[in-house]
This record gives C-alpha cells, structure tokens and sequence, in this order.
C-alpha cells in the first residue's frame, strides 16, 4: 500500500488524468497549483509511483527526451497473494493464463513467464531489503541504489531495464524487449544459460494474435506478486501446468508421466538424505522433484538439502524446462546435464562412469535406432551392455543396463516400461535371462491401463537391486496391480492411481509379501521353466470375486417375477377381448 503522503498525490493526479496521458509539466502545475510542491519534491513522487508500479511511462514521440506518464488504477497493481488463497489464487491465474493460450501456442511461454515473473518479484524484494539497510550503514540514496543492485545479493543478475515492470511498460516493443532481456539474462547468468537461450520470443510472436497473447500474458502475470508464495505452492503450480496440457501434447508424441506413478516408484525406493538420485531420461525433472519431496516430507529441510540429484536430458527444451521446475521447487543440490545418454552418458568420475545410491526413470518406451553397431559407437559400452545388445527396434533393455551399471554396489533401480519388455523373445530375452541369472531382478509390477496420457497399454514398474539379501537372491515378487485405480477426476477415460492403491502397492513391496491375486513371491526356477518371461499374469492373477447365491432368495424371487407375467398377461388378454367384441359390434 501507499504511504499516505504519496497515496495523497496519486489522489489529485487522478481526479485530473484518470488514465489519459500527461506529462512531467502537466504534473507539476497542477501538483504545485493543488499542494503547493516543489519542482523536486513533484520528481520524487514521480519516482516513487512508478517504483510502486502506479505509475507507468512511454516515450514522448515529440520530444524523445521526455516521457509520457499514465497511471495505473488501484484495481491494476499487483497485490501479493492472500496466505489462506494462495495455491487456489494462483492455480486461478494459470487457468485464466492456460485457457488464453488454449492449443494455439507453446504452453510453456506460460511456464517461462511464469519463472521470470518470479525471479524479478524476488529481485525487487531482496533490493529493497540492501537498499535499507545500506541507507542505514550511511550511504547516499544513490550509492545504497548501486550497492542493492549487486549480483552478490541476489538468486538473478537482472539489469534494471530488463525487470518485469520495465518490459511491461513497452508493450508496442514486448517481444523484441523480452528476446534482449533473455539474451542479456543468458550472457549475464551463464549457470542458467540453457533457460534463457531457449526463449524466441520474436519467433513466438511472428502472428498478431501471438502478439496479443503474449501482451495479454504479461498483463495478468502483472497482477499478482510472485515473491511471497512459497516454492511449494510455485512447484505444484508448475506441475498444475504440465498436468494441464499433457493430454493435448501426448498427441504430439510428447511424454508426461504422471506425478502418481512417480510417487508409487519413490515410495518404494525410499531415497534418504545424504544419497544420491539420478534419472538419465529426467524430462522435466518430475522424478527428481517428488524424490526430493519424499524426503523433505519425512525429514524436513535439513535431511531435503542433504540429498542430491543428478538428471540427463536429450531435449534442449525440456531440459530447460527441467531447470525451471527445479529452481521453482526451491532444491539447490541437483545437477543437470544435456545429451543422449545411451551414447554419451554425462556423468562420470575420473574417466569412469558415475555410480549413485538410486537410479529412477521412465525413458521413452521402444525407442529404436540403437542397435548393437550404434551403442558400439557411445562412451563406456563395454562396461554398460555387457549382458547383451537390444535390437533396433526397442531400446528398452539398453536403458535397463545402462540404470544398472550407474547404480552403485548397494543401489538400486526402478524403471517405468512397455509390458512388452518384460516378455519379447530374441535379444531381449537373452538379456532378460543374464540379468536375472545374476540375481538382479527384486520385483516386476503390472500396472492398471490408462495410466499414461500418450498410450492405453498397461505399462509396468520393474525394480532391480544390487544388494539383494542372500536369502532372497533366488527370489522375485511379482505384483498384480491391473485394478488398483480410480477413475481420473478431469480427464476422460484415462485412470489414475488412488493414494490408497500406492500405500497397498508400496506396502507389498516393503514387506515382499504373498496375497492372493495380488502378489507372490517366485522362485528363480520358475521363471528359468517359464523360459525367462517376466508377464506378470503368468505369475499372479486377480480373483474374480465369487457372488454367493441364496437359493431360497432367488428361488422366491423368481416366483414373484413369474406372479407378475401372469398378471400381465391376464390384463393383456383381458385388452385383446376388448378390442375383438368392438371389432363384432
């Protein structure tokens, strides 16, 4: 809010101009006139509303050495988000912002806007903050202006010109500004290079309409304050936007795995501070997100900033996105990389491929191109694919061995695949026999159908572990979870995997448990007879529920229904009689 004196000259400003332009002699007649000020003071109050965003300036195209001023209405000022409203509020914002865009232009200028919004909401806080306290050390107004605008203060080196309020001031100008403010972001951040070099916002507005769209944007984002709402709240709204659009870009043939299929593989691996967590296909980090948030939710911040997490990516974009997503989560100690990791995996440790305490991820489903002479052609082959090459047509199982080899001696996979991995003949069979001869094969989950926005099929979750007990190496759960679903609650014939289907998933793992027609523990010799098919209705499959009959309940049942057809007929024959005498008569 305004402080009184300032809100009082805001006030007479209004009641003249309203929203009509005017000038900087414009205003100190009428402020002089009106509140007896001074040349001065009138540029201070000038300086303070547009530092408060109720004022805004363009340039004076008759005289260019002087600009043109209009305020902004109290209705228009961003305002912080209520604390009780906050998630709704903003989840509302990035409806109204979705339903702007809808299928016409990339969703994720949304999810970039989103971020720049934030990082200058926060950049404006953290200045005023240095700005402060520097005035209270002593410095001048204009040496505590350039020690507050110092990079040390600040997540962002962002140049004034390029803030929020000064891009939205040149709305004729926005997408060229914000292309300069993403180029000058990018040479002045290079740690987060890869987000800012991958904005095109000339590109993105060649049409008109995308023009508007993108000033329409800025103006809602404009609305609210970023600064205040916790990276919780910021990271499942990130995730609202995703989820939002996955439906309509899995036609695209792009990837969303949904956030309960995460959950269900981080319950059951169980990840604990000080470990490490690499997913080598990390998409938008979403894997890397919901691990971080299994451990904060079980040992707060502190046991949360001990984790740490490494993620690949092919996708320069969605890489991008990744980086994003993690920065909005708040979560410091994560690590990404861009490459194809089946040839040129990123992380290593002096010439060797890097070990973690847990690999996770779910890597594009029967990929081809990566025959044996491809992977032949990629870093650490010999010590990646040593149980065997896949065909062209499905690298599953190259992703499969390459998890294996990144786990360290006590770590663990789990890895999200087509069903079909876990049956196909030929080379796939073979490595399939290798890895669990080896004993590295724990547990293998068919899931429900409809899980997954890009395809009906089932899909499965299958779990590897370089530490299995000695007494269970021999041993392999197999979990039945083809009816553990509820309906989806906003989209359409697609399912989703309820909070308690998880826990009873989850808990079946845990405790490698047999239960009739959900899960057994199989013996190795029985997949050897089996001819190393891993199907898991092989193994277990569901109970048809048996529907007990009370004879003497139907029986009278019946009776009544047979009562009834006499009355029935009675009364037709009855109607038929009837209509015959008229027809006589």
């Amino acid at each position: 809010m305004l402080p009184d004196w300032l809100r009082k000259r805001y006030d007479l400003l209004w009641k003249s101009f309203k929203q009509n332009p005017f000038t900087f002699d414009e205003a100190k007649k009428l402020l002089m006139a009106e509140n007896h000020d001074s040349e001065n003071q009138i540029n201070v109050f000038l300086a303070e509303l547009r530092n408060h965003d109720y004022i805004i300036t363009e340039k004076n195209e008759k005289d260019a050495r002087k600009r043109i001023y209009k305020l902004v209405p109290f209705t228009d000022v961003q305002e912080p988000f209520s604390p009780q409203g906050s998630r709704s509020d903003l989840y509302a914002l990035l409806k109204q912002a979705a339903d702007l865009i809808r299928t016409r232009v990339d969703y994720t200028y949304i999810l970039l806007l989103l971020f720049y919004k934030r990082i200058c909401d926060k950049w404006k806080n953290e200045y005023e903050k240095e700005y402060d306290a520097a005035l209270s050390d002593g410095l001048t107004k204009s040496e505590a202006h350039e020690e507050a605008k110092r990079a040390a203060y600040h997540d962002f080196d962002i140049p004034e010109e390029f803030l929020w309020k000064n891009l939205r001031e040149e709305s004729v100008r926005l997408p060229e500004r914000l292309s300069e403010a993403m180029k000058k972001m990018a040479e002045r951040n290079p740690k987060w290079r890869i987000i800012f070099e991958n904005a095109d916002f000339l590109q993105f507005t060649q049409s008109q309409e995308n023009a508007e769209i993108l000033r329409q944007l800025v103006e809602l984002f404009s609305s609210k304050s970023l600064d205040a709402i916790s990276s919780d709240i910021l990271g499942d709204a990130y995730e609202w936007i995703l989820r939002y659009f996955a439906p309509t870009k899995a036609k695209e043939g792009e990837v969303y795995t949904p956030r309960e299929v995460i959950r269900l593989m981080v319950e059951m691996l169980s990840p604990q501070p000080n470990q490490s967590v690499y997913d080598p296909a990390c998409g938008s980090a979403g894997m890397l997100t919901l691990s971080y948030k299994h451990v904060l939710d079980e040992h707060g911040p502190d046991g949360a900033n001990k984790l740490f997490l490494f993620g690949q990516e092919s996708n320069f974009k969605t890489i991008a996105l990744a980086e994003i997503n993690l920065y909005l989560h708040d979560i410091k100690n994560a690590m990404l990389n861009q490459g194809d990791t089946l040839l040129f995996p990123k992380f290593k440790e002096k010439e060797k491929l890097r070990k973690f305490d847990m690999v996770i991820a779910n890597p594009p489903w029967n990929q081809d191109g990566y025959e044996e002479s491809t992977l032949k052609k990629g870093e650490f082959w010999r010590e990646r694919f040593s149980q065997g090459f896949p065909t062209k047509q499905s690298a599953d199982w190259a992703w499969i061995q390459h998890m294996l080899t990144s786990a360290d001696d006590k770590g663990k996979v789990a890895i999200v695949m087509d069903n079909g991995a876990l049956f196909r003949g030929g080379k796939e069979k073979n490595i399939r026999k290798s890895i669990a001869d080896n004993y590295l094969l724990e547990c293998v989950i068919l899931l429900p159908e409809k899980l997954f926005y890009n395809t009906g099929a089932p899909g499965a979750i299958i779990i590897f572990n370089r530490a299995k007990p000695k007494n269970m190496l021999d041993k392999i759960l197999f979990i039945n979870a083809s009816t553990e679903y509820e309906q989806h609650p906003d989209v359409r014939k697609l399912n989703r995997l309820g909070d308690e289907h998880i826990e009873k998933i989850a808990d079946a793992y845990r405790e490698f448990s047999t239960l009739d027609g959900f899960s057994r523990v199989v013996a190795l010799d029985e997949i050897r007879e089996n001819d190393y098919n891993l199907n898991v209705t092989l193994y277990v499959f569901p109970e048809e529920e048996v529907e007990e009959i009370n004879l003497d309940k139907e029986w009278s049942e019946i009776r009544k229904l047979e009562d009834e057809l006499q009355k029935i007929e009675k009364k037709i024959g009855s109607y038929l009689e009837e209509v015959r005498e008229g027809e006589r008569v």
